[in-house]
């Protein structure tokens, strides 16, 4: 069975809770973005290399942990370019992206495991290295989704978290927290000695 295409539009997560996951992207500063993706790649990382049955669907129209890794992977990459994209362009409209379409074309149920762990951390990597080096300046510099979506570099990187962060909810089942590293706390300590970003 084919999993129903998600046509809602999740950009109210950035005004309010999501009532799913529990994950609020306004309770954090921006700078933490980049520690916050670091941790939830590692976590994606642990789902992977654990004992669970990695292409087992809870139901017939729910994905597969290995299937939702594969969409976090891929979700990696897409805004790895978005955010090139916004930083050498001004207010860019990125091309669609559809991923229901990709999640079947690129077989994600039959992908191997270990290959897509490599593959998540690189891509995570990378873009949390675009995010760190995000000038204080430039986090106002737009762009604008096909459906008319238009972000902020900062609003961009808020609404880009809740994905890997909600989906780690989908397949563990657990709240989604916070977690308060070592990393995230410097990170959050040096911030709130800055001047209000724009």
């Amino acid at each position: 069975m084919t999993i129903v295409p998600d046509a809602k539009d999740w950009t109210w997560v950035l005004h309010r809770t999501c009532p799913e996951c529990g994950f609020d992207t306004r309770s954090f500063p921006r700078s933490a973005v980049t520690a916050m993706l670091r941790e939830n790649a590692a976590a994606w990382s642990a789902v992977l290399a654990g004992p669970a049955d990695l292409r087992h669907r809870p139901r017939p129209d729910v994905w597969s942990p290995l299937e939702y890794a594969c969409h976090v992977r891929d979700v990696f990459r897409i805004y790895a370019h978005r955010l090139g994209l916004m930083l050498s362009e001004d207010d860019p409209t990125f091309p669609n992206w559809d991923q229901d379409a990709t999640a079947v074309a690129d077989r994600y149920a039959d992908q191997d495991p270990a290959t897509v762990r490599e593959e998540l951390i690189v891509a995570a990597e990378k873009l949390a290295a675009g995010f760190a080096a995000v000038p204080d300046g430039a986090w106002g510099r737009t762009g604008t989704r096909s459906d008319g979506a238009r972000f902020t570099i900062e609003s961009f990187a808020r609404y880009f978290i809740h994905d890997p962060v909600h989906h780690l909810h989908d397949v563990t089942g657990k709240p989604a927290a916070i977690r308060r590293s070592e990393a995230w706390t410097t990170t959050c300590r040096i911030t709130t000695r800055r001047a209000p970003g724009p």
